[in-house]
């Protein structure tokens, strides 16, 4: 079977996924809490260009978009057509300026090199064939100075032995049935990142479950402290890397554009 028809494939079982899910309108998913957590707004979205890639049905987008520290435009991508249509259904009924919606693979990002001052993905590049490949596009398209926000399952805990489990008894484990489902963990998810042109400036991780056949998970809050240990084994994990100054992207340098500073009195 060739690439395209697996291609194909894919992107309607995710069309398909995406059509019988609702739209986080609050932007309130453990991965988005996290990113508002870690988001500086002066510095990662006033006037800035935002690219959000793997938006979803577009509720953080909305959320980026209509924040105090209004961007100068958020780009909001998602492999499937049917999440985007959702999201700018969802953007219209809600007054949602500001964004531009388009259908794209993380893998493939069909912008320039250093188009972008802030680049934000959540819980995405676990369910594209190859992760590393949509982590170098993720760095090439940040500007110099500029900061990725990049969220994924940290299987390096009770889900990742739940995990095994299901694999041992013939019953693979996917998340709430999408079809690419990669084991990914948090020491693995900052070495991809490292070896890329970016620099590493925090990791975080909360969400740790008790798991009993037959019930919902339960979450154990208090253990995510002592947060510099816990947070290597919860399940909403989040690296958070800059673009040096100075970065090398498509064999050539880019440079940031100088600040000019003001005397003081």
């Amino acid at each position: 079977m060739s690439a395209d028809v697996v291609s194909i494939d894919i992107r309607r079982a995710y069309d398909a996924w995406h059509a019988e899910l609702s739209v986080d309108g609050d932007a309130d998913a453990p991965w988005h809490r996290l990113v508002r957590f870690h988001l500086e707004p002066g510095r990662d979205l006033a006037g800035k260009r935002v690219l959000e890639i793997g938006c979803g049905r577009g509720g953080f987008a909305c959320w980026l978009a209509g924040h105090a520290e209004r961007p100068a435009e958020v780009v909001a991508a998602d492999f499937s057509a049917t999440a985007v249509h959702l999201a700018k259904e969802f953007a219209a009924r809600h007054h949602v300026a500001g964004v531009r919606w388009e259908v794209g693979d993380i893998q493939a990002i069909d912008h320039p090199d250093a188009s972008f001052d802030t680049v934000i993905s959540c819980e995405t590049i676990e369910h594209v064939p190859d992760p590393r490949r949509a982590i170098r596009e993720l760095a090439r398209v940040l500007k110099p100075g500029g900061r990725l926000f990049l969220t994924t399952p940290n299987y390096l805990g009770i889900y990742g032995l739940y995990r095994a489990y299901r694999r041992v008894i013939g019953r693979p484990y996917t998340e709430h049935g999408q079809p690419i489902n990669n084991l990914v963990y948090l020491p693995l998810t900052r070495r991809w990142i490292a070896r890329t042109s970016l620099r590493v400036v925090q990791v975080d991780a909360t969400g740790h479950y008790l798991l009993w056949p037959g019930r919902v998970p339960v979450e154990l809050p208090r253990l995510n402290e002592p947060r510099a240990i816990m947070r290597w084994f919860g399940l909403h994990s989040l690296v958070v890397a800059e673009q040096p100054l100075a970065a090398r992207l498509g064999g050539q340098v880019a440079f940031a554009p100088s600040r000019s500073r003001t005397a003081g009195p």
